[in-house]
């Protein structure tokens, strides 16, 4: 259904301390083994350790993955010798302009940058789906200060996509929430995201 409405990527969210969306890596490996070529498969996951996510991109076939919380053990290098041809894409949850600097600095290791609205130090981290928007202003800041693509999340939906684009010109935008009801996507709220967004 996303894909037939004009979704460029697809998000996979693995295991994750909340938010909504999760599934199996089973169901992960079955749906990026038939999503069509031109399409990405976006593994997210909440992993922190390079050795885990490189095991995790083997069992489920995807071409891209979405680091959802901050690296602490291995390196941005490592994944890529291990992982040749698959794209990094890391998450950087935007809460005051100290985000700024860590966008910056992670933005010389990965191919994009996906700005989110989360909070890693929660005792239930949140790593995504929040449906709550961030500071555009920061995410602006960082999109001036980055030199790879800049992808958009945190509270999207039809509704605020157009300012959203129109003030942060990110190469693409996120979303999770913003089409969901009753954690199922919601088609009719996929086509209103869409014809805004065109």
């Amino acid at each position: 259904m996303a894909i037939r409405y004009g979704a460029s990527a697809l998000g996979l969210v693995s295991e994750m301390p909340s938010g909504p969306g999760v599934i199996s890596e089973d169901l992960i490996a079955e749906i990026a083994a038939v999503v069509p070529p031109a399409v990405a498969t976006f593994l997210l996951t909440s992993k922190q350790d390079a050795t885990s996510i490189i095991a995790q991109q083997r069992r489920c076939g995807v071409n891209t993955i979405q680091i959802c919380d901050r690296l602490e053990e291995g390196s941005y290098d490592e994944m890529r010798e291990s992982m040749p041809g698959i794209s990094l894409v890391q998450v950087v949850h935007v809460g005051g302009e100290e985000s700024i600097e860590e966008a910056t600095f992670v933005s010389r290791h990965v191919d994009a940058i996906l700005l989110d609205s989360g909070n890693q130090s929660l005792a239930v981290k949140e790593l995504g789906g929040t449906g709550r928007a961030h500071d555009w202003r920061i995410s602006t800041m960082i999109r001036e200060r980055v030199d790879v693509p800049l992808f958009l999340a945190g509270g999207l939906k039809a509704e605020n996509v157009r300012e959203a684009v129109k003030q942060v010109a990110p190469f693409g935008v996120d979303l999770c929430s913003g089409v969901r009801t009753n954690d199922k996507l919601d088609e009719e709220k996929l086509a209103a995201f869409f014809r805004q967004l065109h």
